[in-house]
């Protein structure tokens, strides 16, 4: 097993649970959360998810997009020298039909057999993409509701709400989550926009960093080219967003730090926007990240790591 070249220990006691949910191969930010996410000492990563992103199948076919994630969850944990360091497992191949149907899974397997341990430290869902899968695990296992918190990056703005990636790959499974009683904290679009870099700051901070830095710089300018082949206002050119870095901003902040509404969970409509006024459970929404926070705590973990700081 790797060592972490860190001269600090996380106290035992603070240290959480956590499922680390990515459609991985979708663009080219998810890789780099994932890295992070491993890197933290404080998370006992227990296993990772390799999602869908079935409606943007790009040369994957629709029905191939999960398989396109577990690939490249593996590359990365190689390049990382972390092979087998948690289990890794594939998700649904698509989103839910209906609303009490579950798309069963190894994902969702996972996701139950870990909810169900006895562990006294709490067990976080990272979910970075789809909810398909922790839906489904819902679904199936309607008692993980109250042993699991739900980290999802996705959905419009408050109030309205709207188009959003994540939410448009299977807003019935965000209907699912929503309705249940499972704690949710909520990163909406424009607040995970704030993770903003620049490809001058990565190819600088990142791409020196070992086989694991050099394949996140690269593979992200290869995707930026590759992306402002067709006709969008994304990508911009010469900037990204680290958007799901989000999952580990809300588990790294100060507690104390109330960057988030209490909201009562809305139904997502079909055009995607909030119905409020449901009977739903409070969820949080977050509404500001500490993107100096993570974004510096990212590229330290790299380069004691992975650089040639040692």
């Amino acid at each position: 097993m790797r060592t972490w070249n860190y001269n600090y220990q996380v106290p035992e006691k603070k240290k959480v649970r956590v499922i680390v949910h990515t459609d991985c191969k979708n663009e080219a930010d998810d890789q780099f959360a994932l890295v992070h996410h491993l890197m933290t000492p404080k998370f006992d990563v227990k296993g990772i998810v390799a999602g869908h992103f079935w409606k943007n199948p790009q040369e994957y076919g629709e029905l191939g997009t999960a398989n396109a994630s577990y690939d490249e969850i593996i590359k990365v944990m190689n390049l990382m020298d972390v092979a087998g360091m948690c289990p890794v497992s594939i998700g649904a191949m698509r989103g839910l039909t209906d609303e009490e149907t579950p798309i069963d899974s190894p994902g969702a397997r996972l996701i139950i057999e870990e909810a169900m341990k006895e562990d006294p430290r709490p067990l976080y869902i990272a979910c970075q993409g789809a909810a398909t899968d922790i839906a489904s695990a819902l679904l199936l296992q309607p008692d993980i509701a109250e042993r699991i918190t739900v980290i999802w990056i996705g959905g419009g703005d408050y109030p309205k709400g709207g188009n959003e990636f994540n939410l448009a790959m299977d807003p019935i499974a965000v209907n699912v989550l929503f309705s249940s009683k499972a704690p949710v904290w909520q990163i909406p679009k424009s607040v995970y926009k704030v993770m903003a870099v620049s490809l001058a700051e990565l190819q600088y901070k990142v791409y020196p960093c070992g086989k694991i830095g050099r394949y996140l710089f690269e593979q992200m300018n290869e995707f930026n080219q590759k992306a402002s082949m067709k006709d969008h206002v994304w990508p911009h050119g010469e900037i990204w967003g680290l958007g799901d870095q989000g999952t580990i901003s809300v588990l790294m902040e100060e507690l104390e730090k109330k960057n988030y509404n209490l909201v009562h969970a809305p139904r997502i409509a079909d055009d995607m926007t909030y119905v409020h006024n449901q009977n739903n459970r409070e969820i949080r929404v977050y509404h500001t990240l500490d993107a100096r926070l993570t974004l510096e705590d990212f590229f330290s973990k790299l380069a004691l790591n992975y650089g040639n700081r040692v």
